[in-house]
């Protein structure tokens, strides 16, 4: 009985770090008329040439291992995009300042999904960000994930020449990242005409909003302060348009 319960334990354990569980997935839903304009696994060494950042020291694609076989051998070893450090960068204004930004893509209305693990310790604003309709460094808006919700944390903000806004209308009392590097589906549904914005965290609607500041502009990932990783990124959009590089010069 003891020997069971040990594996099972072991066995969530695994599954709680692991990429690949069911809910992972799952087939996603978009619009008709939505094409899929970007999709990024990290599994090429060339992929992190995708991204603009404002300081490429602080990134780097990462590796994990996705389960073991008995004895400790690995079964798998899959990439990330991986921030590891602070990055030496300082916006105008305040807001995060851990970016990499898509360097060729810029859409108005889409639908982003990727998988998101927070490595930092736990504390209130533990946080993973997703920056979109990105139009210069200090015009963006970003969604700020954290452990709990306040002003500055676990909501929806905007960033229009002057430090960020929360303009949330509806959010959690907070966002469980679990144990340090587990892995958690993250998806934005963004339409420009209404000013819809709608987060979900592994399914469960999290944080909504409504604004029309900005309607094009880049997508991008990161942390107000913390380290995490990236993964299985894809973009779906009705168009979109190409953007020049050298954003944060």
């Amino acid at each position: 009985m003891i020997k069971y319960l040990l594996k099972l334990v072991l066995l969530l354990l695994l599954c709680a770090q692991c990429k690949t569980t069911d809910f992972l997935a799952q087939e996603t839903v978009v619009p008709d008329g939505y094409n899929l304009v970007y999709a990024q696994d990290f599994e090429s060494p060339q992929a992190i040439r995708d991204f603009e950042m404002t300081d490429p020291n602080a990134w780097k694609i990462g590796t994990q291992t996705e389960g073991t076989q008995t004895g400790g051998s690995q079964t798998k070893i899959s990439h990330t995009l991986e921030l590891f450090g602070e990055s030496e960068y300082r916006s105008r204004v305040r807001s995060p300042f851990n970016i990499a930004l898509l360097k060729n893509l810029s859409v108005g209305d889409f639908i982003l999904e990727a998988d998101l693990s927070q490595s930092g310790r736990e504390y209130g604003h533990r946080d993973l960000c997703l920056f979109f309709n990105v139009m210069s460094p200090t015009n963006f808006y970003y969604v700020h994930i954290a452990s709990v919700a306040d002003d500055n944390a676990n909501n929806i903000f905007l960033v229009n020449d002057e430090p960020r806004s929360n303009i949330a209308t509806s959010t959690t009392k907070g966002t469980n990242w679990g144990e340090t590097n587990s892995w958690h589906k993250v998806r934005i549904e963004r339409l420009v005409e209404t000013g819809s914005i709608t987060i979900f965290f592994d399914g469960k609607k999290i944080m909504e909003a409504n604004d029309t500041h900005f309607v094009d502009g880049r997508i991008g990932f990161g942390s107000f302060d913390d380290t995490g990783r990236f993964d299985n990124i894809k973009i779906w959009a009705p168009k979109l348009s190409t953007t020049s590089k050298g954003f944060f010069q």
